[in-house]
């Protein structure tokens, strides 16, 4: 706690007055560029990887980067509301990270986590997921199994967003983007789901092979469900 509240007074005395301008141009509202999706491990700092400022991002966390399905009780239906309907957001991004201990439990403990009965019913929100890593992957090592677990989660979380009626009627507007990360804390690179290979490709390959007049990596709009992942996940 000494380590948190020393940050705290060299954020006040230091940091603060090196952005004053900008703290204080947020009293007047927020203009977030980006609804992010992700975990609540404490390895990850969605501002500092992305490099964005306060402000810029309107977030939410919870364990396994998790959205569950319209008619869910929670506050990620609200805040998704919120996002498009008040703040005009236009792109979410779902946000994955290696070595997840939310998958690794999804993964190990099908039957729930003992001593977790309230995170054991929250990772049934995966199960999709896990049944087709293990029903197209049974022969592979858990290492890898686990790897393409935290990607399908991913797609998995994109296809619940998607039954929220304020996300289809935004999409179906084309008014709205998707996009499915992977960020792999032990390299510091970030990978996006491309919807043409349906695989998840690091981020600085795609913007490299971007045509001169691209604006941004695309997202998967309303098109994500062609992915076979995703296919398979409904079973189409």
């Amino acid at each position: 706690m000494q380590r948190l509240l020393g940050g705290a007074l060299k954020f006040g005395n230091h940091v603060f007055r090196g952005k004053r301008h900008l703290f204080e141009s947020l009293q007047k509202g927020q203009k977030p560029t980006a609804l992010f999706i992700t975990c609540a491990d404490s390895r990850i700092c969605p501002t500092l990887i992305t490099q964005t400022d306060p402000g810029e991002l309107f977030v939410i966390r919870n364990a396994g980067n998790i959205v569950p399905p319209a008619g869910s009780a929670g506050g990620e239906a609200a805040t998704i509301e919120y996002a498009i309907n008040a703040l005009g957001i236009r792109d979410i991004i779902v946000c994955g990270h290696s070595h997840c201990g939310a998958m690794a439990g999804a993964l190990d403990h099908p039957d729930g986590i003992e001593g977790l009965p309230f995170l054991s019913q929250w990772l049934r929100h995966v199960a999709a997921a896990r049944g087709v890593v293990l029903a197209e992957y049974a022969g592979a090592p858990r290492e890898q199994q686990l790897e393409i677990l935290t990607e399908a989660n991913v797609l998995l979380q994109i296809e619940h967003l998607s039954t929220h009626p304020v996300v289809a009627r935004a999409l179906a507007r084309d008014e709205l983007d998707i996009h499915g990360w992977i960020y792999r804390f032990e390299t510091g690179h970030i990978s996006s789901f491309e919807l043409a290979t349906g695989k998840f490709r690091e981020i600085s390959e795609l913007l490299n092979e971007l045509p001169a007049d691209a604006e941004s990596v695309p997202g998967l709009a309303a098109d994500f469900r062609s992915s076979p992942m995703i296919r398979a996940i409904r079973g189409d």
